[in-house]
């Protein structure tokens, strides 16, 4: 049923007048600057779905896009909603949910964002304030610059440019979801697609939180690892002890955490543990020397795994100890430690199920737990990952729609990290097409101080997005 929608969509898709896509482009041109005005706008509500900080800015946050969205002129209806996070008596935060209807048999297109952002961390690791927008040397600086509110502005500035060009003739259904938890784990992101799911129901998805292979050339992301999040718990003595007067007798737990962790990896770095696959896909050329200048890698400094440098990114599992309770480097003591506990953090190669890499990872850790500690496992959090079919009509609109925006020819990405909730849009949408794009490029410092978007690649995104909704204008379903 799916393939033969396809055919039917790509035999009665019409070429678009030219003289339409010029002026579309010409009208993206004029708005970048009024665009670039409301991201900073935006840049300055710290917008954090963290417990520990000001909620009330998520729903400004919230506010603000919705009234942006009205701005557009484009849809029939545009409200602020939550969801019930399953599981609790609690409800996700502000999602914006605008829709437009298709008319006279035109296709729909999902346009997705999100709105809340990282933490910014610490403040004197930032050049110029997180939350006050700064412009120097091409680039504009600021938490959520480019994840994600690049991304809400890209739909905006596109939705505008085409509504002011076509007018009454844009008959082509759209629906904008920007979400409000997306950093802090979406975690009542499947309730809300449960709740409305025919106002999203699309014929293709843009899901603009990805990046592209460099500031001038664009990506389209075609896969993205799954995740295994974990805490875990060694324990093996029930109280502190001297370590003078025990140590060497007795397993402290900071020695057998040290231990355990150190069969994760071989002497190459690359994951050691049985039943974490990967995937067989073609990589682009990709340089060490390029990966040192984008990762910041010290010059001292090794890679590590094998293979090619992009399949050890986009195909391979990897694993990260990404914190740790242990006595402090300031309360040190002579002491042997009773309990450590860290939070372990593995991107799966896609293809796997973020369930089974999870078990995987618990079977290798009590086979190789040392001198009998005890372990406890606990907040596990697991992602699947995704693989695109990259034969749909959407795929070959968007590819060629960034050719035109970029003026170069599209790269097609797979991506290290994780897009978890790409899962639940196929469960629920399993006929839309999904297209992973986006704004940031390697030197964007998503999650990181000192974030910043590229203004040209924001540019040439909103014209790509522009020429893509026009394209789609003219497809007859």
């Amino acid at each position: 049923m799916f393939s033969l929608k396809i055919t039917r969509m790509t035999s009665q898709t019409q070429n678009v007048d030219p003289a339409i896509e010029s002026a579309v482009t010409e009208a993206v041109a004029i708005g970048i600057p009024s665009a670039l005005s409301d991201l900073g706008d935006l840049v300055r509500i710290p917008g954090i779905a963290w417990p520990s900080f000001d909620q009330t800015q998520l729903e400004r946050s919230a506010e603000r896009v919705a009234s942006l969205a009205t701005g557009t002129g484009v849809f029939d209806e545009v409200r602020v909603l939550r969801a019930a996070i399953p599981g609790t008596d609690e409800h996700g935060q502000p999602a914006v949910l605008a829709t437009r209807a298709a008319r006279n048999g035109k296709p729909t297109i999902l346009l997705y964002a999100h709105h809340d952002v990282q933490p910014p961390g610490a403040d004197e690791l930032w050049e110029t304030p997180p939350f006050e927008p700064t412009v120097r040397d091409g680039r504009l600086y600021g938490r959520g610059a480019a994840d994600d509110k690049a991304g809400i502005m890209a739909h905006i500035a596109s939705l505008r440019a085409v509504a002011e060009v076509l007018g009454d003739d844009l008959e082509l259904g759209v629906s904008l979801f920007i979400e409000g938890e997306e950093e802090y784990g979406s975690r009542s992101f499947a309730q809300f697609l449960s709740d409305n799911a025919e106002a999203l129901r699309a014929d293709a998805i843009v899901v603009a939180d990805s990046g592209n292979w460099d500031s001038t050339t664009p990506g389209l992301t075609v896969s993205l690892r799954g995740n295994a999040r974990f805490t875990l718990k060694v324990r093996t003595l029930d109280h502190a002890s001297h370590s003078g007067m025990f140590g060497g007798a007795v397993p402290d737990a900071m020695m057998a955490t040290v231990r355990l962790l150190s069969t994760l990896w071989d002497e190459d770095g690359a994951v050691a543990v049985d039943g974490l696959s990967e995937t067989d896909t073609p990589t682009p050329d990709y340089t060490e020397e390029t990966l040192r200048d984008e990762a910041g890698l010290l010059p001292g400094t090794s890679p590590i795994g094998r293979g090619t440098v992009l399949s050890r990114i986009w195909n391979k599992p990897a694993i990260t100890v990404i914190g740790i309770d242990a006595t402090s480097v300031a309360s040190a003591s002579n002491t042997l430690l009773p309990e450590v506990t860290v939070v372990i953090s593995a991107r799966v190669a896609p293809g796997q199920s973020g369930q089974d890499a999870y078990e995987a990872l618990e079977a290798h850790l009590r086979a190789h737990v040392p001198f009998g500690a005890e372990l406890t496992f606990s907040d596990v959090d697991l992602g699947d990952g995704f693989l695109v079919d990259t034969s749909g009509w959407a795929v070959s609109l968007a590819r060629q729609a960034m050719a035109d925006g970029y003026g170069a020819d599209p790269v097609d990405l797979g991506v290290g990290g994780s897009i978890p909730f790409i899962a639940d849009l196929v469960r629920e949408f399993p006929a839309a097409q999904i297209l992973v794009t986006g704004v940031e490029d390697p030197h964007a410092r998503a999650h990181s101080p000192n974030e910043s978007l590229h203004l040209d690649t924001f540019r040439h995104a909103v014209a790509t997005e522009a020429l893509l909704l026009t394209r789609m204008n003219e497809i007859t379903r």
